[in-house]
């Protein structure tokens, strides 16, 4: 499929994807984000693809943020709608999508772009990175998920600072807030991350969606997460992957996960 503003490339079980507006600084549009979620539904689709990388093309922003342009006129109900659309079609599609999403934050991740960030089952930052939620400066509060996926990976008093004072954090801060889980020169980010990339293809896909699944439950309101670990750990059993994973481990040899 081709697309306006993205750019998808597969290699060895990887794909990267990356957001190609570097004269927006990446910012989202909707029609941006509409191809995003396409993208990312088609990966998970395609089982030879066993890891995703999202990444910003240019070396000075992952995304900047939102394109404010399309919504500054918006009303209430128009300002619900983008929200809601928003979360379904990108931003809760890759939290819980079943193949892991790394994002590799290259330079600026503001407002949408670290809400992007945040939906990304784990993040790593080029050291020149920059990490906000700057929304209020604009008279609204993050409309992506921001204000509940920052106080999960940073904590609640973090978070409440962070975007009462729509605070830019640097790429070290982020590191010891664990928002980030490693920070590396922007040379080597995307080489970083697929070094990552390479040890979970080696894993069984079907075990990594249920822990995926799993670990999610942990963080939705109604959801016993320990239940949830019991069920998806059962289901393992019924696989094919887990019985090449364990009659490989006794034959001790290299398991071959059939994805399964």
């Amino acid at each position: 499929m081709e697309y306006n503003n993205i750019i998808v490339e597969t290699e060895e079980n990887i794909a990267v994807l990356t957001i190609n507006r570097p004269d927006q600084l990446n910012a989202l549009n909707s029609e941006t984000i509409a191809e995003l979620g396409s993208a990312f539904k088609a990966l998970e689709a395609d089982h030879h693809i066993k890891a995703i990388i999202i990444t910003g093309s240019g070396n000075k922003a992952f995304v900047a943020g939102a394109d404010i342009k399309e919504f500054y006129q918006f009303d209430i109900a128009q300002g619900k709608e983008l929200s809601a659309n928003g979360h379904q079609t990108l931003f809760d599609l890759v939290e819980n999508l079943n193949t892991p999403v790394i994002g590799a934050v290259n330079g600026f991740a503001l407002g949408g772009g670290l809400e992007l960030a945040m939906s990304c089952h784990f993040r790593l930052a080029s050291d020149n990175a920059k990490l906000g939620l700057p929304e209020v400066t604009l008279g609204v509060i993050p409309g992506y998920g921001g204000t509940q996926r920052l106080a999960h990976l940073v904590g609640k008093g973090r978070a409440m600072e962070m975007i009462m004072t729509a605070k830019m954090v640097s790429a070290d801060e982020a590191l010891s807030y664990g928002l980030v889980n490693q920070v590396t020169p922007q040379e080597e980010l995307l080489g970083a991350c697929q070094k990552i990339a390479l040890k979970i293809v080696k894993n069984s896909p079907v075990a990594i969606a249920g822990a995926i699944r799993a670990i999610n439950a942990g963080y939705t309101d109604g959801v016993n997460g320990f239940e949830a670990e019991i069920e998806e750990f059962g289901k393992c059993f019924g696989t094919e992957d887990f019985k090449e994973g364990t009659t490989a481990f006794i034959e001790k040899r290299k398991a071959e996960f059939p994805g399964k």
